[in-house]
């Protein structure tokens, strides 16, 4: 198996939707989202890493490269509930 296609299945094992609009992976229940990106540069354990990691209470997680500016983060934790 292809390592796109074993870091698509993680995803989906774990809840997450590609959001084609924003080019992003979104967890909507554990309120993370990884860009496409951060799962292209990294590997699959650090995948399961990201996945397995507590987020806070109400607040979105994300997970990028480099850190996503505050209007996107606001305007994407809006988009996605």
């Amino acid at each position: 198996m292809s390592e796109i296609a074993t870091k698509s299945r993680i995803l989906d094992n774990a809840g997450y939707v590609h959001h084609f609009g924003r080019d992003v992976y979104v967890n909507r229940t554990a309120k993370k989202v990884l860009s496409v990106e951060f799962v292209e540069d990294h590997n699959e354990d650090e995948l399961r890493k990201c996945i397995g990691e507590n987020s806070s209470e109400g607040e979105w997680r994300f997970y990028f490269n480099s850190p996503p500016l505050p209007q996107l983060r606001c305007e994407l934790a809006g988009v996605l509930g």
